[in-house]
Parts: structure tokens; C-alpha cells; sequence
């Protein structure tokens, strides 16, 4: 992330100043020759970088007068710290000023903003300002408590510059609770200086009793206003610990969020990931933010109560323990080619499918390929449980093989069961991929009378590639997204007609016609389009129902 992290000074005699500043710097494209001795010339490249700063600095501190104690932070002989990091190359330098005369002006301008005219409600906490010229600042003013400053306190702030303003304003929560930590540890060890000092002589009843006139005021202002961040704070390694916190900082933000170049507009199981990793987010930020220990108790027990999915709902094939299914035609291998597309087919109507077993992780493979078959948004899962679940919590269901399926859930059509037994009488060992089914029977079971030979056209289309081994399962997974997208963009098309237009049932019969969902497989055909609408993401539904309205009220119609 190209950004830059300042900590800000109001003095008293000279207004806003820059007392500490961490910048990155990235490492330039690598040059294979010059592989050979590269940690040596890093860090010799690192001590110049860090001569550099101190003469710009020193430069750009005698054109702009000479400053007191309070607004000085390192020495004029100090050279800035410099941090290196290993994995990415990038040096991460801090001295009072930029070591660019560019940013130099950045930086001035952000800090006079921030603690000027840039103010919040209450004058401490977080705010955000900035353009395209001068670049986007998050800024975070505060109090240090100063037994000889006026009011007996001093304002700083620390803002982060960067010129992505997406960036910075998606990075809010997490800059907010960690500069906090930052600001609390400044309060707190200034606050014990601070009680300390006016316990030896309080400043308040000797002001009240000093004498006040014009001359002596000037003097009285000159001598209480040069007392440094390192004086209020007694703490020996300041401003390296603020190096540390800064350029954490800095690393930390870069990598939590990355970019990802897409081709065309997002899917919409990628607006579907985004949405749920919102609400988790939201969900979380709700945790963080609760007071008391109430929260925590009831954290505790939804974790406690969710105990039974010790596997992660969103685990890859590859992280899954013991024996497994590889891929759909795997599946369709060891279950038959008759149970196989019984089972699809109650996948793609949405019907509730139940395994029951012992072996979880075998469990969980089988529902991780099953999910290929359907929407991101169409799919909720329970992958192993110690008792039954209703068919609306979950679609996907695990469980021991001691629990009892409900009576009116094996005599109902809208679910399939998938018994998964051990077969005692095979010894052969587990340990080849291929054993899958050898060690175990399956057993499939429903209430639906239903014929399931006729359709839907995508499952029709998706066993002819399984059935051709001169595909490869890579290939075959490829055909299968494509199929899924075809029929995602049909699922739009009769949302849009049917629900959103409140087109009747003749005109929604011509639209069918005309995707291609008519014919023998007509039912079945309807049945997935309306299944796979309770996937849609909202951003999709909202942005319908935005142009409807829209629409409604353009003057052209």
C-alpha cells in the first residue's frame, strides 16, 4: 500500500508541526546478476537511504526556522530508523520529515488540517478529508496530558496519507482500532508522568497564586511550551517504538486487502462472497464493540453451540483428513450411474440431501463436490451433526450414524438419504485413493416417485461430459461452470419477467420458450430456474429494483 503515517504536534508557539513520520519504500524490479550479496548492499543501501533523510531534514528544518524543544522529535545527528522487510524487500524509513520534498508538502498540509481546521465533535477521535491533489488523510486527533502545558494538556494527531481513497476509507475499522491501541499507550504512560509531577507540586494552585501581567506572560508561554513528546512520557525508546508501531502499521494494511483483476462484470457467487464476508465482518466488528462481558458469554456460547461443524464449511478437497471424493465423477464412480444422478437431481431441485455416517471427513468431500453443482448463494450446509436439522437451515446435511431421521422428513419427497456403512467384510487397507468404494456401501433412499431420467437439461448435458473419459476432471469442472453461468443468466431473465416486471403466466411461458427451457424437461426445467432465484445476490435484486423504479418515474415512458 503507498501510504504514509505521521504523528502531529500543535505547538503553542509555532502552531502545527510534523514530529515523526514512516514511509515505505519498494524494492525495485529484481535484477537476476545482481542476486549475489543482495542483504549486504540492501543494508548499505538502507544506512544511505537513512543519511538522505536526515539532510533533507535538517535542510528543510533551517528554511523554515529553527525549532524548540517540542517540536523537535530525533536529533539533528540521529539518522532515522530503517526496517526491512524480508519477505517483500520493502524499507520502511521514519524520520521527522519525508525524505521527499513532494511528500514533504503532503505531509505539512495534512498535519495543519488535522489539527486546525479538520475537527471532530469532542476534538478527539477519527476523521477523514483530502482530494485527488493532495491525497486522502485519515486522521486521528488526541490529548497528551502536560502538568505545564495550558489546560494541562497538548494536541496531537496521527494521520495516514495515501492517495487511494477507496483503499483507505475500506481500511477505516482497522487503522481506527489499531491506532487506538497506539494512542491509548501514549495516554496512559504520559497520564503516570503526568500524576507524578503533580504530586511533587501542583501546577494548578501554584498558577492561582502567581501573579499575572503582560511582561511576565510571554515568558511564562516561552518556557512551558518546549516540552517534547519524550519529556511527557519518560519513555526511553519512543520514537523507535513508533517506528515499529508505524511500519507494522503501514505492512499490516498493504497486505489486508489485496486486488484481483477480473474478466468482465463479477459473478454472482463472487457478489455473493462478498456480501456474506461483510456480514461477518459486521458481525464481528458488533463482538469487538459490545461492553461488559455479555458479549463474550454469548460468543461463547454460539461457538459452543456450533461445535458439532468442527469442519470447516469452506475446507478444499486437499485439506480434508482420510479418504475422500475427488470429484464429481468420482462420485458418480463409487455411487453408480443410476444414484449418482438420483442424487444430482435432488441437488439441483433443491431438495434436502442427508449423509449419514461415521467418517466426516469423507462426508464433507462428498458435499464440497455436490456444491459444485449449484450457486454459491443456493448452498448452506451443516457438514456433520449430532442431531437432525430442518430442511430451511440447510440443504447440505452431515450426521452420526446413530441419529434418527424424523418421520416426516424419510417420508417426504424434498429429501434424499445417503447412508454410508463400513464394509466389515473387505480387509483391504485404507491407504490407496481408490478404496473409497471398497471400504464403504452406500445406500440411497427417498419418498420421491418422480422420475428422474428426463431431466433438467443441465444435468442431461453435464453427465454426457462425465460419461466422456477423454475429458480430463479439470475440463470437466470448466464445462460445468459454463453450464452453471448459461443457466444463471436464465435464472436473471425469468427474475427480471416474473418478479420484478409482474409479467402473467402466458408471457412468462413464451420467455421459457425462448431460453431453451421448454420441452420433456420442462418441469424440471422451471423447478432449478425458480430454485437458483433464492441465490441471487441482493446486490443483484437491488440494483433491479433500483432501475425499475427508475424507470418508472423517466418521463420517456
Amino acid at each position: 500500500m503507498n501510504a504514509l503515517v505521521a504523528l502531529c504536534h500543535f505547538c503553542e508557539l509555532h502552531g502545527p508541526r510534523t514530529l515523526f513520520c514512516t514511509e515505505a519504500l519498494h524494492p525495485p524490479s529484481p535484477d537476476p546478476s545482481s542476486q549475489a550479496g543482495a542483504p549486504v548492499s540492501g543494508d548499505r543501501d538502507g544506512d544511505r537511504e537513512g543519511e538522505g533523510l536526515t539532510m533533507r531534514a535538517n535542510s528543510s528544518a533551517s528554511q523554515r526556522g529553527e525549532m524548540c524543544e517540542g517540536c523537535r522529535s530525533l536529533p539533528a545527528s540521529h539518522p532515522g530508523f530503517v526496517s526491512i522487510d524480508d519477505e517483500t524487500g520493502i524499507r520502511f524509513l521514519s524520520h521527522q520529515h519525508p525524505r521527499q520534498p513532494q511528500l514533504f508538502s503532503v505531509v505539512r498540509q495534512a498535519c495543519v488540517r488535522s489539527l486546525s481546521c479538520e475537527v471532530c465533535p469532542g476534538r478527539e477521535g477519527p476523521i477523514f478529508f483530502g482530494d485527488e491533489q493532495h491525497g486522502f488523510v485519515f486522521s486521528h486527533t488526541f490529548f497528551i496530558k502536560d502538568s505545564l502545558a495550558r489546560g494541562f494538556q497538548r494536541w496531537y494527531s496521527i494521520v495516514m496519507v495515501a492517495m487511494d481513497r477507496i483503499y483507505l476509507i475500506n481500511s477505516w475499522p482497522f487503522l481506527l482500532r489499531h491506532l487506538r491501541l497506539t494512542i491509548q499507550s501514549l495516554q496512559s504512560t504520559a497520564l503516570k508522568v503526568f500524576d507524578s509531577e503533580q504530586g511533587v507540586c501542583p501546577q494548578r494552585a501554584v498558577r492561582m497564586n502567581s501573579v499575572f501581567s503582560p511582561a511576565v506572560f510571554p515568558h511564562q508561554r516561552s518556557g512551558n511550551a518546549a516540552r517534547s513528546l519524550t519529556s511527557l512520557t519518560q519513555h526511553p525508546s519512543l520514537w523507535a517504538s513508533l517506528h515499529s508501531s508505524f511500519s507494522w502499521l503501514l505492512k499490516a494494511c498493504g497486505s489486508r486487502l489485496t486486488e484481483k483483476l477480473l474478466e468482465g462484470a463479477p459473478t454472482e457467487d463472487t457478489l455473493v462472497l462478498i456480501e456474506r464476508q461483510t456480514e461477518q465482518e459486521e458481525e464481528m466488528s458488533c463482538w469487538e464493540g459490545a461492553e461488559g462481558g455479555g458479549a463474550k458469554s454469548q460468543r461463547h456460547q454460539s461457538e459452543s453451540g456450533l461445535g458439532h461443524d468442527f469442519l470447516c464449511e469452506d475446507a478444499t478437497l486437499c485439506d480434508l483428513p482420510g479418504l475422500k471424493f475427488r470429484s464429481l465423477r468420482h462420485l458418480r464412480q463409487v455411487l453408480g450411474a443410476a444414484d449418482f444422478r438420483q442424487l444430482s437431481w435432488h441437488v439441483l431441485m433443491g431438495n434436502q440431501v442427508i449423509w449419514r455416517g461415521a467418517d466426516p471427513g469423507l462426508i464433507q468431500s462428498a458435499f464440497t463436490v455436490l456444491k459444485s453443482l449449484l450457486p454459491v448463494g443456493c448452498v448452506r450446509s451443516v457438514p456433520y451433526s449430532a442431531q437432525y436439522e430442518e430442511a430451511y437451515k440447510c440443504n447440505f446435511l452431515g450426521l452420526r450414524p446413530d441419529v434418527l431421521i424424523p418421520a416426516h422428513v424419510s417420508s417426504s419427497e424434498f429429501s434424499v438419504l445417503v447412508d454410508v456403512v463400513l464394509d466389515r467384510s473387505c480387509q483391504t487397507s485404507a491407504g490407496g485413493e481408490d478404496d473409497v468404494g471398497s471400504l464403504y456401501q452406500f445406500s440411497l433412499s427417498s419418498a420421491n416417485t418422480q422420475p428422474t431420467d428426463r431431466g433438467p437439461t443441465l444435468l442431461n448435458k453435464l453427465e454426457v461430459a462425465l460419461s466422456n473419459e477423454n475429458l480430463s476432471v479439470d475440463v470437466v469442472s470448466h464445462c460445468l461452470l459454463c453450464l452453471k453461468e448459461e443457466w444463471m443468466n436464465k435464472v436473471k431473465v425469468l427474475f427480471k419477467f416474473s418478479k420484478v416486471d409482474g409479467r402473467g403466466r402466458e408471457d412468462t411461458q413464451k420467455v421459457l420458450a425462448l431460453l431453451g427451457a421448454t420441452g420433456p424437461s420442462e418441469e424440471d426445467n422451471v423447478r432449478l430456474l425458480k430454485y437458483w432465484m433464492t441465490g441471487l445476490s441482493k446486490t443483484y435484486k437491488s440494483h433491479l429494483m433500483t432501475a425499475v423504479r427508475g424507470g418508472e418515474r423517466s418521463p420517456s415512458q
